[in-house]
C-alpha cells in the first residue's frame, strides 16, 4: 500500500479536522458546570524575585491561600511554599488542606486524606524482634 500526499489532504481529512474539532466543543460545554458562573469575590497576589503571595475566594465556596520564599539548600536556590485549600465537595461536606512543599516534597495534611489500616500485632512482634536481634557484623560473605 502507498500513501500519496493526495491520500492525506483530501475530505477525510476535512471530516477528520471538523469531528476532532466538534469533540473538543463538547468536551468544552460539558465542562462549564455551575461552578463556571461562580464569581470571584477576593483575588490579590503580590509577587517578588525573593518571593510570592496570594489569595482568592470564590463565591461557590472555593478558596486558597500560598505564600513562597526561596531560601538555599545544599547552594541551591529552593522554593519553600505553605499554603492552604478549601472546596465543598459534592456530597456538601467541606474538605480543606494545609500543605507545604518543599525540599522535602509535597506534604499535604488533611482530615480528608485516607489512612492505612493498623499494622497487624504479628508483623509489629516480627519487627520488634529484628530490632531487638541484629545480625552479627562480622559475618562475612562471599
Amino acid at each position: 500500500m502507498h500513501l500519496l500526499c493526495s491520500d492525506i489532504t483530501g475530505p477525510h481529512i476535512f471530516n477528520m479536522k471538523f469531528l476532532v474539532l466538534a469533540a473538543c466543543m463538547v468536551a468544552v460545554a460539558c465542562a462549564q458546570g455551575p461552578d463556571a458562573a461562580a464569581p470571584v469575590l477576593r483575588s490579590e497576589s503580590d509577587v517578588q524575585p525573593e518571593g510570592f503571595n496570594y489569595v482568592y475566594e470564590t463565591g461557590n465556596g472555593i478558596s486558597a491561600q500560598a505564600s513562597g520564599a526561596l531560601k538555599k539548600v545544599d547552594n541551591y536556590d529552593a522554593l519553600a511554599v505553605q499554603g492552604s485549600y478549601k472546596y465543598t465537595a459534592p456530597d456538601g461536606s467541606v474538605v480543606q488542606f494545609n500543605y507545604v512543599a518543599d525540599e522535602n516534597g509535597y506534604q499535604p495534611q488533611s482530615d480528608s486524606l485516607p489512612v492505612g489500616p493498623e499494622i497487624p500485632a504479628a508483623i509489629v512482634r516480627s519487627l520488634q524482634y529484628i530490632a531487638a536481634h541484629p545480625p552479627p557484623v562480622n559475618a562475612v560473605r562471599n
